[in-house]
């Protein structure tokens, strides 16, 4: 049965007993405190109100002195309370799920701010965030404005969230160790100067990278060149596995990546954090898109948590070039191929598979084989990314779009290629397809502008969306000018 009142909260003004003292020594260990917010820990809260029907859930971490929110849903502005009296101070107290059906009649519960203040939280419930050595670093919240009721299942249903954060944090040390362990192998091979510069600016690049989101929430502005994106989960009761990224690697180049990994839900998300992880700490080292792809192959393979699952990816490089556009050098690891659009001189779009020979499956065989090839991206062409659930995706015959279809849908498009424009005709040439059978779609298009090109300067779009809610369309588009 899940606990019906909570414990009394520990005042952090006291001096703090071996127990506590080693589970903060513990959440010290973690590193997550204070970082950015990250869209899997997002998922988390957002997916808890969503099964609980509650306006408010949160993911935290009990600190010496205050409650730390991961992740809020219902709750936003508001990034720490202080501890004591705390509702998770005192859940984290206990192996078992807290419940407070009316906090009013709790006799530590009423004095809280959430619940004395002008939010009058009435219902609370949560489920401490548990190591695999015994450690509760947090919680897992859910808070309603009128008292309430949970069963024992919704308890089950509670903890289950809770572990799925837990496995989240491993994979942050899971994924730190096995970059560093890559990084120190690369300088033992190079001069005792060169090898400590490397490591100072590594671990700086690491720690930075490991706090980014699962998928960027917006794109970074590059110089010289537009970028858009897209991405669509197939449903909402599932976290799908595709990814994306854009991010510099140093001498005015950047790095891009866009990939799937087999399979669905909680699992699926925790390798696709991984994957992006390794592959942005990886071409900080060595930005050579074919040695990023080794660095994964061998982090998945590595990882016990992993198990049999595997991944395609795409990686390239930009590098500007002085007179205009960029020589681009894209790796593949199973992946579909990319496609560069450039106009004729006829007006139309010349429309060209970027196919590099040979690109095994990430992640499923130790001795894979990675293949690259270099193209050069001009004022007024384009490169289209995609996952396979756009070329997968059925027309109203029932036949799969497929590399013709796409191929002779690109070739309509306007001259000259501006990627947000390529982007919002694919969208609009997937909202025409039937849902069934619809798997999750990343969309990734890169384009340089023309010299004459209005407005001046570089847009970034984005575009994200989720099944219907409540009859309506959960979707979000941000332009940076």
């Amino acid at each position: 049965m899940p606990e019906q009142a909570s414990p009394p909260a520990i005042a952090p003004s006291k001096p703090l007993d071996a127990v506590e003292a080693a589970r903060l020594a513990a959440v010290r260990r973690y590193d997550i405190l204070d970082t950015p917010p990250d869209g899997a820990y997002d998922r988390v809260a957002a997916l808890a109100a969503r099964l609980f029907e509650v306006p408010v859930a949160t993911v935290t971490i009990v600190d010496e002195d205050r409650i730390w929110f991961k992740a809020t849903h219902g709750l936003e502005g508001v990034t720490e309370i202080g501890r004591d009296p705390g509702l998770c101070a005192s859940a984290v107290l206990t192996d078992d799920t807290t419940v407070i059906p009316d906090t009013l009649l709790d006799p530590v519960a009423c004095s809280n701010p959430l619940v004395a203040g002008p939010m009058g939280v009435r219902f609370y419930a949560a489920a401490p965030i548990i190591t695999a050595d015994g450690y509760r670093l947090g919680t897992v919240n859910i808070l309603d404005t009128r008292p309430r009721e949970i069963n024992e299942a919704d308890s089950a249903t509670l903890a289950d969230l809770a572990a799925v954060v837990r496995d989240q944090l491993e994979l942050r040390l899971s994924a730190l160790h096995v970059v560093r362990a890559e990084q120190e192998k690369r300088q033992a091979e190079e001069e005792a100067r060169q090898r400590a510069e490397r490591d100072k600016a590594a671990i700086a690049a690491f720690a930075s990278t490991l706090q980014r989101t699962l998928v960027p929430p917006v794109l970074p502005a590059v110089p010289g060149l537009e970028l858009a994106c897209h991405y669509k989960t197939a449903s909402p009761q599932e976290v799908g596995g595709d990814f994306y990224d854009v991010f510099p690697v140093g001498a005015g180049r950047w790095a891009f990546f866009l990939g799937d990994v087999c399979g669905k839900g909680a699992e699926a998300a925790s390798v696709t954090s991984l994957t992006r992880y390794t592959l942005r700490a990886a071409a900080l080292v060595d930005a050579e898109p074919t040695a990023a792809l080794k660095a994964l192959n061998a982090a998945l393979l590595l990882d016990a948590a992993v198990g049999t699952r595997f991944c395609t990816a795409i990686f390239g490089l930009l590098d500007p070039v002085r007179d205009g556009g960029f020589t681009v050098t894209l790796a593949t690891g199973g992946h579909p191929p990319a496609y560069h659009l450039s106009p004729t001189d006829d007006g139309g779009m010349r429309v060209e598979a970027v196919r590099a020979k040979g690109g095994m499956l990430v992640g499923a065989f130790a001795e894979a084989a990675f293949a690259s090839r270099t193209l050069h991206l001009a004022p007024g062409q384009g490169l289209l990314l995609y996952t396979d659930g756009l070329t997968e995706a059925r027309t109203a015959e029932g036949d799969m779009l497929a590399d013709t279809g796409l191929t002779d849908f690109l070739a309509q498009r306007q001259v000259p290629v501006r990627a947000g424009c390529l982007i919002d005709d694919t969208v609009a040439l997937l909202d025409t397809l039937p849902d069934t059978e619809r798997d999750d779609v990343a969309l990734l298009a890169l384009s340089v502008p023309t010299p004459d090109a209005a407005p001046a300067g570089i847009t970034t779009t984005a575009h994200s969306a989720a099944a219907p809610t409540a009859g309506a369309s959960v979707g979000q588009e941000n332009r940076r000018p």
